[in-house]
């Protein structure tokens, strides 16, 4: 299983909402490729960024500070927020990022992932699915969508997409834990690449991820950045050393 540090931008600085909500805001830095090193250095397989200020609005302010994150990362790099046309896909990928992650419009339209995943490569096509009691959530968790999240997971696997990740809305940011039953009712619907997002607290989240078997990835962002986890603990522990 991977660890994918998140790096959440909003106005070129890093921050973290709870429960996605832009008025309870945490800044941690102004300079994200500082911090991507860091997460980098420290062991992280891959960086989960995510461009706040796109994800509300649909148009990207952050891709600056996007590039100067994969230029200093040396890990790979992936993008979500705004990835709602096949112009920013490419911008994206421009960028530096080695894969983007559709929200919104994969919940609008599967099609719209199917020609995706056709012209980029399924490998460097994943689908964010945001739940909240299993609806999928979009524009930036503010609608719900009347789609099920699990079936709007099957029908984008079966479009392309090569990984799927999931949040529930609910632990986002929270540090209460995981949705550890959703995740395992997914590995069982899936054959692709599952990622875990949402209410990571602690080292133990972790490594309970760790054990569900064919579990691809988990994006840790608050408890990393209020230091409930110190990552090369973690790395060292996850990979028995």
């Amino acid at each position: 299983m991977i660890l994918l540090p998140a790096i959440d931008l909003m106005g070129g600085q890093v921050v973290r909402l709870r429960q996605g909500k832009a008025s309870d805001k945490t800044v941690y830095s102004d300079d994200p490729a500082a911090f991507a090193k860091k997460w980098a250095d420290e062991g992280g397989d891959f960086l989960h960024i995510v461009d706040l200020d796109a994800a509300f609005t649909g148009v990207s302010q952050n891709l600056e500070a996007v590039r100067a994150i994969t230029a200093s990362a040396g890990i790979p790099c992936e993008l979500g927020g705004g990835m709602r046309t096949e112009e920013a896909i490419a911008r994206a990928f421009d960028a530096g990022v080695a894969r983007v992650v559709i929200g919104t419009r994969a919940a609008e339209s599967v099609d719209f992932v199917a020609a995706m995943a056709a012209k980029f490569g399924g490998e460097r096509i994943a689908v964010g699915i945001d739940a909240r009691n299993g609806e999928v959530s979009v524009k930036g968790w503010t609608q719900g969508s009347g789609v099920k999240a699990a079936d709007l997971a099957r029908q984008v696997e079966a479009a392309g997409a090569g990984t799927i990740i999931y949040t529930d809305i609910a632990t986002d940011g929270m540090l209460t834990g995981p949705n550890f039953a959703e995740m395992e009712r997914l590995l069982g619907l899936l054959k692709c690449q599952l990622i875990a997002s949402g209410g990571v607290s602690c080292a133990e989240d972790v490594l309970r991820l760790g054990r569900m078997q064919g579990l691809y990835g988990v994006i840790m962002g608050k408890a990393l950045y209020d230091q409930k986890i110190d990552l090369p603990a973690l790395v060292a522990q996850l990979r028995g050393r």
